[in-house]
C-alpha cells in the first residue's frame, strides 16, 4: 500500500510540474526580472514595453509591470495564453 500511495504522488507531482511546458513557458522560467518584453497574446492581444517580474512555476502565471501604458500597473498572464515573447 504505502509504494502505491507513494508512486501517486510521484505521479501528480510530477502532473504539476509539466503543465508548464512549452516554449513560451521555458522561456519565462530563465527571463531575468527587469527584462523588458512585449508579449503576444492567443487572442491577438499585444502587450508592449512591459518588464518582465516573476514566473510562478505552480500556476503557470507571469507577472509584468506595465511602465507605458498605464504606469505602475502589475499584469498577470498565464504562461500558456501566450502565442510568442519578444525581448527587446
Amino acid at each position: 500500500m504505502m509504494t502505491s500511495r507513494n508512486s501517486s504522488s510521484r505521479q501528480s507531482s510530477s502532473s504539476r510540474r509539466n503543465r508548464c511546458n512549452g516554449c513560451v513557458c521555458n522561456t519565462l522560467r530563465r527571463l531575468r526580472p527587469g527584462t523588458e518584453v512585449d508579449v503576444f497574446l492567443s487572442g491577438g492581444t499585444v502587450l508592449e514595453d512591459v518588464i518582465f517580474r516573476a514566473f510562478n512555476n505552480n500556476t503557470c502565471c507571469a507577472r509584468f509591470r506595465d511602465e507605458e501604458e498605464e504606469p505602475g500597473t502589475v499584469i498577470f498572464v498565464d504562461c500558456r495564453d501566450i502565442q510568442a515573447l519578444r525581448i527587446e
